[in-house]
Order: structure tokens, then sequence, then C-alpha cells
């Protein structure tokens, strides 16, 4: 019977020392010049000593003319290879594997970041405050695009990095590809479900012909982006069967996008009682993923939430993400059975019936709670330790200050 103190051999042959992942995390501590630099260090130095079987970053770009938020770090070549050894060497001191999530915004790039109109499948801007229409990509440029994540995920090899994870979730550009509300082509990357999955798995398939054998490649797919007309459960578990042959070594389920956050809690009572907000769905594409590990982030507090969904095999690894920003040694917290679950904090905007007549309340709180996250993110990469009583005006202000006023201007629900 499976533990969560179990390792897990990946199909490369990697080993992870246990259960319990820290997911994901948008850090945006990247220098002006999108490199990494002592503070990514000094923040991924303390994660390992927090008991985690892996470490995945978060938000690394492929393009550093496309960018999800200032602050981003970009892996295009090995101009930044010296300072990307040194990154991974802070968890491997430790004996913790490091993989490197690969991102492309598509259509959700931060206007502030870019300075020009944004890229996606088709021509439709993402129904959030202070969105920019975007233009729609050639043939030609996809195909770049495609190699741009097999020739990061080389340089990532070289710097020492143990894996590579493709953002496909949340509605980034590989999202984006796979929903008919984002991508409205009639060519061979779009117009049918199994043309709109072309992309995810090419770009796998290229990354896999780049990298060694023993050299991890995990992807990271929504569940559903819980939208009408949007991505479906059932797309989503064709896209598991399809990608059940393509090498993979882990499978990481998430769900819904900056539009309709799931992933930040926002998700219906009912859902929120189960503690994990993925793991229904995880039980029904168990068989598809045929020998690929399975994990699960979203919802995860309590010990026994963890081990009951790996004990039954519901999945095999446990993803933890905002609770490893407020708690950075929360593996070995309920490794260790030092508490019977993990705490965490969600902010919400106030004057909530005036605000709610002009906004989209649940994709306003969504930012806010990302940007308290992020603070505390910020201050353990500075050296200080999370502040649990930050307030909302205070992370309003360094939102704005990372972002721009843009990312806070209310937008009526509905607004495409």
């Amino acid at each position: 019977m499976t533990s969560l103190r179990d390792p897990l051999t990946l199909p490369c042959g990697q080993v992870l020392p246990n259960r319990i992942m820290k997911a994901a995390l948008s850090v945006a501590l990247g220098t002006k010049r999108n490199a990494p630099d002592e503070r990514l260090e000094r923040l991924y130095t303390t994660w390992s000593q927090g008991g985690y079987g892996l470490l995945i970053t978060g938000n690394v770009m492929v393009d550093r003319t496309q960018l999800g938020e200032p602050g981003n770090v970009v892996i295009e070549d090995e101009r930044d290879l010296a300072a990307l050894t040194r990154w991974a060497k802070t968890t491997h001191d430790a004996g913790v594997p490091i993989w490197v999530q690969l991102n492309h915004p598509g259509r959700q790039a931060n206007p502030l970041a870019l300075g020009h109109t944004p890229v996606a499948p088709s021509a439709i801007p993402v129904s959030l405050p202070g969105a920019t229409t975007p233009r729609e990509l050639t043939p030609g440029e996809i195909e770049e695009i495609i190699e741009r994540f097999a020739n990061s995920a080389a340089v990532c090899e070289a710097a020492g990095f143990d894996g590579v994870q493709v953002h496909a979730a949340h509605g980034y550009l590989v999202a984006q590809f796979l929903s008919p509300l984002s991508n409205e082509r009639d060519d061979d990357w779009g117009g049918d479900p199994q043309r709109r999955m072309r992309f995810v798995l090419e770009v796998v398939r290229r990354i896999r012909s780049r990298v060694s054998p023993g050299f991890a490649v995990g992807i990271k797919l929504n569940s559903a982006d819980f939208q009408r007309g949007g991505f479906t459960e059932e797309e989503s578990r064709d896209v598991v069967a399809a990608l059940a042959g393509e090498g993979l070594d882990l499978i990481e389920i998430s769900g819904g996008s900056y539009e309709q956050p799931a992933m930040m809690g926002t998700a219906a009572v009912s859902t929120r009682a189960r503690e994990a907000y993925f793991l229904e769905y995880a039980r029904t594409v168990r068989g598809l993923a045929g020998d690929i590990p399975l994990a699960v982030t979203g919802g995860f507090r309590s010990r026994e939430g963890m081990q009951t969904a790996v004990h039954t095999g519901e999945c095999d690894v446990v993803g933890l993400g905002r609770p490893t920003a407020t708690t950075p040694d929360a593996a070995d917290v309920i490794l260790a059975e030092r508490a019977d679950a993990l705490s965490t904090r969600s902010l919400r905007f106030g004057m909530r019936g005036v605000l709610g007549r002009v906004a989209d309340l649940k994709s306003l709180d969504g930012m806010l709670d990302l940007g308290w996250h992020a603070d505390q993110l910020h201050r353990m990469g500075a050296g200080r330790a999370p502040d649990l009583d930050r307030g909302r005006l205070a992370t309003v202000l360094a939102l704005v200050r990372r972002n721009g006023r843009a990312s806070l201007r209310p937008q009526r629900r509905g607004a495409r």
C-alpha cells in the first residue's frame, strides 16, 4: 500500500524521494534581462529543505518578446547558462530533483512586460481587465514556437535541471490551442478537437527528441477550463489518451484559467469540500494514462486527504502550490506529522456590492490572492519570512507596481 513517504520511479528512470511535490508557482523574480539571480537561488534553497520529493519552477518563458509578467525568467539559449546552473544546484545539494516549467503566455501576455501586441491561435482577447486583442499566429510562427520549447528544454538539461514540465493549463498558449473558445482556426492547428490537440503533441514530441532518455518530461494539463463552450473533460481525457504514447514521465492535473480560476479555490463549495479539486477527474483518466504517473494539484490541505489519494491509487503524486508560499516546509510538516493540515489564507476585495456591479469579482479576487502569495515568495527570495498579516492595500500596491494599473482595471462580466 503506497505511502506519501514512498519513492516513485518515473518512466525515464528518475526517482522522486517521496510523493509530495511543490507545484509550479509564478514568482517573477527574474532580472531585467529575464535571468535568474541570487533571489531565486535563495528561494529554492529554502524549498529544497522543505521535505519535497520534487520541485517545479513556475512560468519560465521560451520567448523574451512574449512574457506573462515582468520578472519572468526566459530560457531561449545558453546566454544565462551559468546562472541557470547555479539555480539547479540549489536543490541538488539537498538531493531534491528540480524541473523547469516551460511556458508561453499567448494572449495572456502582460502588456506592461510586452510593449506590443500578443500572439495567439486566433485573434480573440482574454476576458480579463486590460486585455489586448492578440494577433493570430501564422503556421510558420507556430512551428517556431514548437522549436523554442525544444531549445529551452535542451538548455535546461545542459544547465543540470532534472526535467521540464510543459504548461498546458490555466489559459496559457498551449491551453489556448486546446480550447474552442480561443482557437477558431480552420487549418491544421484547429477546427476540431484532433487538430486543436496537435500543438501540444508536437511540443512534447519535439522536446523528447532533443533531450536524453533519462531527462524527465512532464505536462500540466487542465481537466477543463470551466467555461461554457470551452475545453471539456471529455476533450481533456482524449488529450491524456493521445499523450500516453509520447514518452511522458508525469501528467499533472489542474483546471481553470484566469477567467475562471478554479485552480485558486473558486470552485463550488461541494468541490472544495472534497479537498482535492481535480481528484474526481483524475480517477477517470487513470486507465488512459497507462504507465505515466499522475499528479493532482489544487486543494490538498490535510495529511489524511493526501495519504488517502495516494493510498487508493487515485494519484501518484500530491502537488502543493499556495501552501508552500506561507509554509515553505509544507511537505515536511505533513510527512513528519507536525500538523494534521496545512493552513492557508485567501484575500478578497471589499465593497463587494459596489465592485460586483462593474467587475468580475472572481477574476479580481483571483488576482489579489495571486498577488498576495507572490509577495510571500518575494519576501523569501529576499531572505525574509512570509508575512501572514500582509493586507489588501499592500498587496494591491505591489501588484500594480509589478504588473501595471491594467492588472486591476474593472471589466464587465461576459466581455470578450
